[in-house]
């Protein structure tokens, strides 16, 4: 019977923070963009928006994983 328990908690934590996180590394990437676009220096945009694409990547992958923790709970109830 725990292990119903154990996802609900983390479908209940990982969907919002990946929701959140998901969003967020989104406008960084139009941040990184717009650095780009207003003449910044390679280096600088392109560190920039390696790390958006970092963030935006780990917002996907927190989301997925709690997609994969409400199946799991859906079939274990």
């Amino acid at each position: 019977m725990s292990a119903p328990v154990n996802h609900r908690r983390a479908w209940l934590i990982k969907a919002p923070l990946g929701l959140v996180i998901l969003p967020f590394g989104l406008c960084l990437v139009v941040e990184a963009g717009f650095y780009k676009a207003s003449g910044a220096s390679t280096l600088n945009w392109v560190a920039y928006g390696t790390a958006a694409l970092t963030v935006f990547n780990a917002g996907l992958c927190i989301l997925i994983d709690s997609l994969r923790h409400r199946i799991l709970l859906e079939r274990d109830e």
